[in-house]
């Protein structure tokens, strides 16, 4: 988490601030699966909190619970109640499009 908030901290140009805002806050899916993987379970309401403790940035709730409803539409987590709570888990579909994604950025990465 250090390097990425780092990044964040040290970026002096429109284009890594924009490079910056597209991997992270506007591309949230594979930081909420990869937290999901870790940990298990989590609570949809703390996990803007989650992110960035991890991560190094902080998305908007509302963000987070879009992001949240196509995850679940698209079949990579499944959500249940828990005392009135509503937690979300990572599926197979999910850990394999994590996955592939985390394939993708490296084949990215490799070719730059």
């Amino acid at each position: 988490m250090e390097e990425l908030a780092e990044m964040i901290q040290d970026a002096d140009t429109d284009q890594m601030h924009h490079s910056i805002k597209v991997l992270t806050k506007g591309n949230l899916w594979p930081y909420i699966l990869s937290l999901m993987k870790k940990e298990g379970k989590v609570y949809a309401y703390n996990l803007d909190k989650s992110v960035e403790s991890r991560f190094g940035f902080k998305p908007s709730k509302i963000m987070l619970y879009l992001v949240l409803y196509s995850l679940e539409e698209n079949g990579l987590v499944t959500s249940s109640y828990i005392n009135r709570r509503k937690y979300y888990r990572i599926t197979k579909k999910g850990i394999r499009e994590l996955n592939r994604f985390k394939k993708l950025l490296k084949i990215i990465s490799d070719k730059l």
